[in-house]
């Protein structure tokens, strides 16, 4: 795919997604499309599908023409989905993507296998929104839509800290942040302030943690009760993984919180020997090589120790 303004020529309709419970490469990479067609194509009709996004998003342009409802369309002349490796992740509008005539696919996770009929798939790219960027012209980008990519690189390279980070990554940053956008307040704001309740049940999660392997393994788990008690919501869940993975000595860090009954959603992160996107894909998940995460079914040691016997095996071949 040359661009994103190739794909957009005799086209009428567009949908644009991303995955469920978006996060902030998935809200960044999604708006940054959606701003760039409406402020370039106006004569397009344009859709944007996502389940609720976190209210740290929200001052993005344009958040509030976000659908989260998935009423029945006409076929679309094109669908457009973002950081999102298999339609599954898709949720509820999967069925656009089924129904379109014309499906674009940009995404960087390792598990992606190039379904749509066209693919713009950079495993080794920090975000989908770092190849958003490639894939818009740059004159064309707006101070708005910059903000939207930055938001999503930030949240996707932990600020920089992840070893997906590349010089690329850093020299988009760069262009972006000349463009006038509030870096220091979108990185403050959106990936590092969080509400009092919050903070809670962090501490709760990190009180609750364990060790496991000779210290190579912390693992947390928060419940449906947990997430009451606390007045929170899954979305408010977001930076326990993080906080986990940078504890000393510490090369796996697992969390899981609960979604249904016998239910959890599993996220991992790994430091640099073992392949976490290898066990999620296992257990019908994905991700990248040291960030992944999974659906998984049973009590919390069940899954618990599923995932140490997993985590074991690779540090015991040497990943």
């Amino acid at each position: 795919m040359e661009n994103l303004k190739s794909q957009l020529e005799g086209v009428g309709t567009v949908a644009i997604a991303g995955h469920v419970r978006p996060d902030g490469d998935c809200v960044g990479s999604c708006l940054a499309v959606y701003n760039y067609i409406k402020t370039y194509a106006p004569q397009i009709q344009v859709d944007l599908y996502l389940q609720p996004i976190p209210n740290i998003f929200k001052f993005l342009k344009n958040s509030e023409k976000i659908k989260s409802e998935y009423p029945q369309m006409p076929a679309y002349d094109l669908f457009i989905m973002l950081d999102c490796g298999d339609t599954a992740r898709l949720g509820d509008a999967a069925v656009y993507f089924e129904e379109a005539k014309k499906t674009v696919c940009i995404d960087h996770h390792v598990s992606n296998t190039g379904f749509a009929d066209e693919n713009y798939i950079f495993p080794k790219a920090s975000s989908a929104s770092e190849l958003v960027f490639e894939l818009i012209e740059e004159e064309k980008i707006t101070k708005e839509i910059a903000e939207c990519i930055y938001v999503g690189i930030v949240h996707d390279t932990g600020v920089f800290q992840y070893s997906c980070t590349s010089a690329k990554t850093m020299a988009i940053a760069g262009k972006l942040m000349e463009m006038g956008i509030d870096f220091t307040s979108i990185v403050d704001k959106t990936f590092y302030e969080k509400t009092y309740n919050q903070n809670r049940i962090m501490g709760k999660a990190l009180m609750d943690s364990t060790l496991h392997l000779d210290g190579k393994v912390i693992f947390t788990a928060v419940t449906d009760a947990d997430m009451k008690a606390f007045d929170v919501l899954p979305k408010h869940l977001d930076g326990i993984v993080n906080q986990l993975r940078v504890t000393k000595d510490v090369e796996v860090a697992v969390f899981l919180y609960e979604t249904e009954e016998h239910g959890y959603k599993v996220s991992m992160r790994s430091q640099s020997e073992v392949d976490v996107a290898k066990i999620a894909m296992k257990f019908g998940g994905g991700g990248h090589i040291r960030a992944a995460g999974v659906t998984m079914y049973g009590s919390i040691s069940e899954i618990r120790d599923i995932l140490l016997a997993e985590i074991e095996q690779q540090l015991e071949l040497g990943s």
